[in-house]
Formats: structure tokens, C-alpha cells, sequence
């Protein structure tokens, strides 16, 4: 690009004000699970101390309202998740919380519907995909039973059911089909089946006021060792960011390794982080339709971005 140009750009780049539809802050990279559709875990077990996430809820704060409280761990694993929440809380912020639904009967009612919490996120599919012993009944009794809370609260908290395990070749059905009439029996929906298998790619289906199932495909996480996918649109450094337990800052919540890794919390402001170099280029590179980092390259999520 021609240096005046890229001044101009430089320029724009700062005035706009950055502001991210929600950032993600991995509390912990520990999910206490062994799922075959995520990648192996490579970085230590670690978790975000709570000094040290206050301190990064003041640099994003004015960068959005809303938190994810996950990158590639399950924030249900910490004892003291409350603590968490009341931090995001006192900031004025929302928060999202993703989970397995392994750990949902650790947390009382005051930590899975603090003020803050605007929706719960729970792979269903987590269940079929793990060794563990517990039965599926006793997987599912105490999500169902926070289901059921929230309709009786008339909480204006979501909790969206995820089976993100749809392809081709229908690999999932013999578990979906066990699913779909387990739910149908506790929502009252007698042809929860026939409308689910109207599903072949994404949708989601209203079990109750507000608790929604959510159908999607698999996807490939973005690896080193993943084939060139080539150039495209991702709506990382534009829609959002993520930070991982160590404080590194990274382009999109897919990078749970920090191969982009932009600069640590530690160190740095976060303002001093999305100026780099290597930021801009990244977000503009998305805003001309290129992958500029070679873990983008290889990355086939964007291909969901694609008019």
C-alpha cells in the first residue's frame, strides 16, 4: 500500500473508536473435558486471577458492553465463578456464559442468574462426545432443571441449547434422535423430532420463553496444519476480540493458542495492542476480503461469512 495511504488509513482507523459487539476473556482454559471435536489443549492449565481481570475489564470497558466469559475453557469449572461475575457486574457490563453443561450443578441460582449473566450457551453435544460415566439422565436433569428455573423466574436470561454436530452424512443422528424426544417429553413437544429434522444446516427451534435450541454444522478449528482455504471476510478486530487467561490478546475467539498472539495485558494497554501494525493490517486486510496471517489462510470458518 502507498504510505499516504496508509496515514489515511492509520487515521480512520484510530477516529473510529473502536467498539466490538462483545469481547471474549477466557477465565480459565480448563474445561475439565475431553471433547473429539475440539482441538488438544497445547498451553499449561491456567486460570485469570480476579486482580488481574478486573484490571482487563477496565482496559475493554470502553471498547464494549458485553463479555463472553470463554475462549476454549468451561467458566462453570471455577468454584469462585461468582466472584467473576460480580466484577463484570460492577462495570456495568453483560456477560455470556458458555459451558459443556458438566458443571451446571456446582453453581447455585445466585451465580447462574446473577444480574449480569444475559445468556447461557450449553453444547449438548458435549455429552455424546466425551468417555465420562455419567448417564445421559443425569447429564441432562440438572440443565433441564435450570431450564425450568428460568421459566418459572420469567428471567429475562436466554439459555441456548446448543447441537452444533449437523454434516453431511448425518453422523449425529442416532444421538440427536435420543435427544430430540427426551426434550420433547420435558417441553411438551410432540413433534420436537419432525421439526428438528427439518434442520440439515443451521436454525433454532423455541422449546419455552427463552430457552432455544440451536442447530449448527461442525467446524474446523483453524489450525497451522489445517490446507490453504485462501483469502476472505472474518469479523475478528471488527465484531470482536478475545483474551486469553495469560492476557494475550488475540485477533478472533477461534485462537485459543494464541498463534496471532497481538500483546499481553501484562504489558501493554489495550488501546497500545489494537494500534499495532500487525492489528491494522489484520482488519484491514478482512475489511479488502484478505487473510493476511497464515492461520487465517488455513481457517474454512470465514467460508460462513461468505455472501
Amino acid at each position: 500500500m502507498h504510505k499516504r495511504h496508509m496515514e489515511a488509513f492509520n487515521v480512520i482507523f484510530k477516529e473510529r473508536e473502536m467498539k466490538f459487539y462483545r469481547v471474549y476473556i477466557e477465565l480459565t482454559n480448563v474445561c475439565g473435558l475431553q471433547c473429539s471435536f475440539c482441538p488438544t489443549q497445547q498451553l499449561p492449565s491456567q486460570k485469570m486471577s480476579l486482580p488481574f481481570f478486573e484490571k482487563v475489564l477496565e482496559e475493554v470497558q470502553p471498547y464494549t458492553k458485553e463479555i463472553a466469559c470463554h475462549v476454549m475453557g468451561d467458566p462453570l469449572t471455577l468454584p469462585n465463578l461468582e466472584d467473576y461475575l460480580e466484577k463484570i457486574h460492577q462495570k456495568g457490563l453483560k456477560a455470556l456464559l458458555t459451558t459443556s453443561g458438566y458443571w451446571v450443578d456446582r453453581h447455585c441460582d445466585e451465580t447462574l442468574f446473577h444480574p449480569c449473566v444475559k445468556q447461557i450457551n450449553i453444547s449438548l453435544n458435549s455429552f455424546n462426545k466425551n468417555d465420562k460415566s455419567r448417564s445421559f439422565e443425569a447429564y441432562m436433569e440438572p440443565i433441564m432443571a435450570l431450564c425450568q428455573k428460568n421459566i418459572a423466574k420469567g428471567s429475562p436470561l436466554f439459555i441456548n441449547l446448543r447441537l452444533w454436530n449437523l454434516d453431511d452424512r448425518l453422523s449425529e443422528s442416532a444421538f440427536n434422535q435420543k435427544l430430540f424426544t427426551y426434550l420433547g417429553e420435558v417441553f411438551n413437544e410432540p413433534s420436537l423430532l419432525e421439526k428438528a429434522q427439518e434442520h440439515h444446516t443451521r436454525g433454532s427451534l423455541r422449546l419455552a420463553p427463552k430457552v432455544l435450541l440451536h442447530f449448527d454444522r461442525y467446524f474446523e478449528w483453524p489450525s497451522l496444519e489445517n490446507p490453504l482455504y485462501g483469502d476472505g471476510f472474518c469479523h475478528g478486530l471488527s465484531s470482536h476480540i478475545a483474551i486469553l487467561a495469560s492476557g494475550e490478546v488475540v485477533p478472533c475467539c477461534l485462537d485459543g493458542e494464541g498463534v496471532m498472539a497481538l500483546g499481553s495485558l501484562q504489558n501493554s494497554s489495550l488501546k497500545e495492542i489494537l494500534e499495532t501494525k500487525r492489528s491494522v493490517a489484520i482488519r484491514q486486510g478482512f475489511e479488502e476480503g484478505r487473510a493476511v496471517e497464515e492461520l487465517c489462510l488455513r481457517c474454512s470458518y470465514k467460508k460462513r461469512f461468505e455472501k
